[in-house]
């Protein structure tokens, strides 16, 4: 009797929960290995940013990701979620491959869970950003929304000095571009580690930076976890115990006063040694020197470069005990949380928290600027709501060196893509390598990303509660049109800004899609959705559309 008065309950609790529209969640906890068959029609995305432009993952995919000490330069994190509701999650990192319509994870530390949010991404996303990345309620400092940053990267590369920056600054404002956040990139200082004005570049630090606030500007540093060898400061944090070891202590030739030896590693700009972040000691002092330069100079924030995980060898000796590649990684981003005004490039399992997330450096090329869409798509899918892309026209230097060839429209195209985004970047100045023309189109777009900063913001602060991404794919605002999955040339910003830039080289019309509704095109059209509509786009358009209400 008992029995059958369970099986009765359970039958009306199901019912009930159909008619009144509940979403009943199963989760499973599963010790180190999961496999499991793809739902017909169902697609995944997660795991490293930088896969964006392969996601969604299908039954025809095949990929293979460890991600323990990888991040592959960008965004890493430890989910996969599905059309279908479906999440998995590790709180270490694990391998995960999608092969002929069979998905397998594996661990060989942490537990994974894995079950069923509903029927669709959204809600397997706010599931999974609930329960895994619960989002803090804080946002960036709203001035990275607002108003287009510029960095001094391509421009000066590895001559970042007080004239030449005063000069950048100044070129901006009188090309008619809105003051934003300026960001002086690698080689302000004079040594790895050494986080002082370098005197033979910069002879009045404090002067220029209140120069450049008076022209509407904030101020970032550029700053990394790296220690020149052999300078000043590698001596002392090696006496203090402050560096990672290196667990062989074959680096006999450098100054340290340990057991162990200060390991180096070669990165991008040569060989040095690292801060051991998970030493609190550590923490402190880098944490002392990015203050000293916020009261001393008037600095504003950071630009916090590297901490990639490949950087770190499992085998490292440090602080903590078990340090993964991974946990350094995260130590260096949660410094960054002091700071509204910040950057990084590298994260992991930082999501749901204030930190701006930029994409990885593009080359200037139209196959990197198609890109852009479907990583900034992956950013936010993957929790990480407070994102940018890379700088317009990218971010490789050689490319803009004297003598290299100029894509103009590659230029332009790439400024449009950014316009709409939550935040955009300059770096090479549009005055200098285009003509008068094309340079008052990233100009114009630089002015329309203005007119959105408002939008951005409150975008920002609705995340900060919910997790939202603020840039979306159209099939997280229509989740249950499986025909939308495959559309990656066109995002959306909250539920009613439809974008669709041009990222085709040569091309002056383009299909959009249009959702249900009634939608306000740039060029005062009405259309009313779903539909398909080809439309014109000549270079100095970008198309986007709003909602009417």
């Amino acid at each position: 009797m008992k029995t059958y008065q369970y099986f009765t309950l359970s039958l009306l609790t199901l019912a009930l929960c159909f008619i009144m529209g509940f979403t009943l969640y199963s989760e499973e906890t599963i010790k180190t290995n999961f496999q499991t068959r793809l739902l017909a029609g169902e697609v995944w995305w997660g795991g490293l940013s930088v896969d964006g432009p392969q996601m969604p993952f299908s039954d025809t995919t095949q990929l293979e990701r460890n991600l323990f000490g990888v991040n592959k330069g960008n965004q890493a994190q430890p989910l996969l979620i599905s059309s279908k509701g479906r999440y998995i999650w590790c709180e270490d990192p694990m391998s995960y491959s999608f092969d002929n319509g069979t998905l397998s994870v594996q661990s060989s530390k942490g537990e994974i869970i894995t079950g069923t949010a509903g029927k669709t991404i959204v809600d397997a996303f706010n599931y999974s950003s609930a329960n895994f990345f619960p989002s803090n309620g804080q946002i960036p400092d709203p001035f990275m929304f607002k108003e287009p940053q510029y960095n001094t990267w391509i421009e000066l590369t590895y001559n970042q000095n007080e004239e030449d920056i005063l000069q950048y600054a100044q070129d901006i404002v009188d090309h008619g571009y809105p003051p934003g956040v300026l960001m002086i990139d690698d080689t302000w200082q004079e040594n790895y580690g050494d986080w002082e004005f370098a005197a033979r570049r910069f002879k009045d630090p404090k002067g220029m930076i209140e120069k450049l606030h008076a022209l509407g500007f904030k101020v970032m540093l550029w700053v990394c976890p790296f220690i020149s060898a052999d300078s000043d400061e590698f001596r002392y944090l090696a006496a203090e115990g402050m560096l990672i070891l290196d667990e062989q202590k074959s680096q006999d030739i450098l100054w340290a006063n340990t057991q162990n030896k200060a390991a180096i590693v070669r990165w991008w700009n040569g060989a040095s040694a690292v801060l051991d972040l998970s030493n609190p000691r550590t923490r402190e002092w880098f944490q002392d020197r990015l203050d000293y330069l916020v009261d001393e100079y008037g600095v504003d924030g950071y630009k916090f470069d590297a901490g990639d995980a490949h950087h770190y060898d499992s085998t490292m000796v440090s602080f903590v005990p078990g340090t993964t590649p991974n946990d350094h990684t995260t130590y260096f981003a949660k410094v960054g949380l002091k700071y509204p005004l910040n950057e990084y490039r590298a994260s992991w399992k930082m999501a749901g928290l204030p930190l701006v997330q930029r994409l990885r450096d593009k080359f200037h090329k139209w196959e990197d600027l198609q890109k852009l869409i479907p990583g900034i798509i992956s950013e936010g899918l993957m929790g990480y709501a407070y994102v940018c892309p890379d700088m317009i026209g990218g971010g490789a230097y050689r490319s803009f060196l004297e003598g290299s060839v100029i894509d103009e429209e590659l230029v332009v195209r790439s400024a449009q893509v950014h316009a709409l985004m939550p935040m955009m970047q300059f770096s090479v100045a549009p005055w200098r390598v285009l003509s008068s023309e094309n340079q008052r189109i990233c100009q114009k777009m630089a002015a329309l990303h203005s007119s959105k900063g408002d939008l951005f913001v409150d975008l920002a602060l609705e995340a900060s509660k919910s997790g939202k991404p603020i840039a979306r794919p159209l099939i997280y605002n229509y989740p249950n049109k499986e025909e939308y999955i495959p559309i990656i040339d066109q995002f959306m910003i909250g539920t009613d800004l439809l974008v669709a830039p041009v990222v085709q080289k040569g091309e002056r019309s383009r299909s959009v899609v249009f959702p249900k509704g009634k939608w306000k095109g740039d060029d005062g059209s009405i259309v009313r959705g779903p539909t398909t509509v080809k439309i014109e786009v000549p270079l100095d358009r970008l198309p986007y559309y709003e909602r009417l209400k």
